[in-house]
């Protein structure tokens, strides 16, 4: 009961709210609803008005603008009209100029190809005359050959030799002038390194002969070397390979031969058979062979001293025992093992002077003539020979080099080349280092005389300082200053070529003019 109580009171609720809400939405809502749009139509209404007042404030702003664009517009157009106006005369005027050049040309075109017909005239015209002067000429040339005696080619060498000889007179000069200005520094230089290694270098020099002289203690000893029927000389000359000489002297014999090394060994074997006192074939053959023994042990020593006394190391001991051959060997009467430790002296000095290789220079200049131990067994030249010897035991490719060079038969490429060039010729050129025969040396200089007398110019020759200088005096009205210095050149050069001398030979020539006046 209570609960249907309930839904009606519910159900009368909802009606009665329907009613209430139904009237409030037409009365009240509909007077709000119109109110709303007086006030959007009010509202419409004002923004009609301000915007015909918008529009029209635009209108008058756009026609302002308008306006103002056309003014600029009209006065940018008067100004390119103007500048049009400026243009149009100037391409007038141009064009006027441009008339004017033309006509000019016309007329210059016209003198110019009346000028150039002018030229073709007078291009033939010199043609012709040219034909005409080559024909007169050809005719002089003929005249001339015929009054000279000579040929065009005849005259034209002529005239090339006289061109030379004036060329080779300014070359003399000119080589002179830088000649004299290189030697300037070098020339002191090198005679002070030069005289440094001489001044510290001090050796003996033993002259030495091809005979060996043995004193026999009387001359009862003459007939037992000689033996019954001359059986023990020939025993003795056969194996030694030497000749005895038995003659007059009191008390000596003399032994020959042209090896040092087969001289030293006869003249062993022979004092040991004179102190022996038992001379017979078996004996001499007994003793000879001690004797070859003791005197290649010598060789050994005199080799390693000679290497110890240069201060080398690490030689091939075939290289030392040849060189110790060399004790027995001379040159122009110059010991050759004394002039090789001298040369290796004088070549380590002037390597230290030039900041070398002070003990590959010793090295070098110590077997520099070690091919003359060989030179009596094998042919060639001893700087052939002894380079190929120590290039086949392993020296150094520079040494074998500087000793086959050091005689210009190769051509020196390095530094060492040229010092031991020069420490051999200041060993072999020292004064009383060397010796030849009276004959030869008269004959070496005579021939040194009679090549420089040969040239055209020369008054007098004279060798002087043992064949190491020659001093021309020549005629100063044919030779002078300049030419002085091509002539000493050119004998130099005459003398290389034609003899064989040691070391080297200075050219002198000496040009003077004398005035002479009597006063009477």
């Amino acid at each position: 009961m209570d609960l249907l109580i309930k839904i009606v009171a519910l159900a009368i609720a909802i009606v009665m709210g329907f009613f209430i809400g139904f009237f409030y939405r037409k009365y009240i809502i509909d007077s709000k609803l119109s109110s709303a749009e007086q006030k959007a139509n009010l509202l419409l209404s004002n923004a009609k008005k301000e915007a015909q007042t918008i529009k029209k404030e635009a209108l008058l702003e756009g026609k302002e603008e308008i306006q103002d664009l056309k003014t600029r517009v009209e006065e940018e157009a008067k100004k390119q009209r103007f500048e049009l106006k400026r243009m149009e005369d100037r391409l007038l005027s141009r064009e006027d100029s441009i008339e004017k050049k033309n006509r000019y040309l016309e007329k210059e075109e016209q003198i110019v190809n009346q000028k150039k017909e002018e030229l073709e005239n007078k291009k033939e015209e010199l043609a012709s005359k040219n034909k005409i002067l080559d024909e007169m000429l050809n005719k002089e040339i003929l005249r001339l050959e015929a009054i000279a005696e000579l040929t065009k080619e005849e005259a034209k060498a002529i005239l090339i030799k006289r061109i030379e000889e004036e060329a080779r007179y300014e070359s003399a000069k000119e080589i002179r002038n830088i000649e004299a200005k290189l030697k300037e520094d070098a020339d002191a230089m090198a005679k002070k390194i030069i005289s440094q290694a001489i001044q510290r270098c001090a050796l003996d020099h033993v002259s030495e002969t091809t005979v060996s002289v043995v004193n026999l203690p009387n001359d009862e000893m003459k007939g037992r070397i000689i033996g019954r029927e001359g059986r023990n000389i020939r025993v003795f000359e056969n194996l030694t390979g030497i000749n005895i000489i038995v003659d007059d002297t009191p008390e000596a014999v003399i032994l020959s031969s042209f090896d040092p090394v087969r001289r030293e060994i006869a003249r062993v074997t022979l004092e040991n058979l004179i102190m022996d006192g038992r001379i017979h074939p078996a004996r001499i053959e007994e003793m000879y062979e001690k004797a070859s023994k003791i005197v290649n042990s010598e060789i050994k020593l005199e080799g390693e001293q000679a290497v110890f006394d240069i201060g080398i190391s690490e030689l091939n001991p075939g290289i030392v025992k040849v060189l110790g051959r060399l004790k027995y060997r001379t040159s122009y009467g110059q010991n050759v093992l004394l002039h090789s430790k001298e040369v290796a002296y004088v070549a380590g000095v002037i390597a230290a002077e030039l900041g070398m290789n002070v003990k590959k220079a010793k090295r070098a200049g110590l077997l520099h003539d070690i091919g003359k131990a060989l030179t009596h067994d094998i042919e060639g030249s001893h700087a052939i020979i002894g380079a190929e010897l120590v290039k086949r035991l392993n020296e150094d490719e520079e040494i074998y080099h500087a000793i086959e060079s050091h005689h210009n038969e190769v051509e020196a490429k390095s530094a060492l080349d040229v010092i031991i060039q020069a420490a051999d010729q200041i060993s072999g050129g020292r004064p009383g280092a060397r010796r030849e025969t009276l004959e030869s040396y008269v004959k070496r200089l005579e021939s040194l005389e009679k090549i420089a007398t040969k040239f055209k110019g020369i008054e007098k020759a004279y060798a002087i300082q043992a064949g190491r200088e020659i001093r021309v005096m020549v005629k100063p009205e044919e030779v002078d200053e300049d030419m002085s210095l091509v002539l000493a050149k050119e004998i130099a050069r005459e003398i290389e070529k034609e003899m064989e001398y040691p070391g080297q030979i200075r050219v002198t020539v000496i040009r003077e003019s004398r005035a002479v006046e009597y006063a009477k």
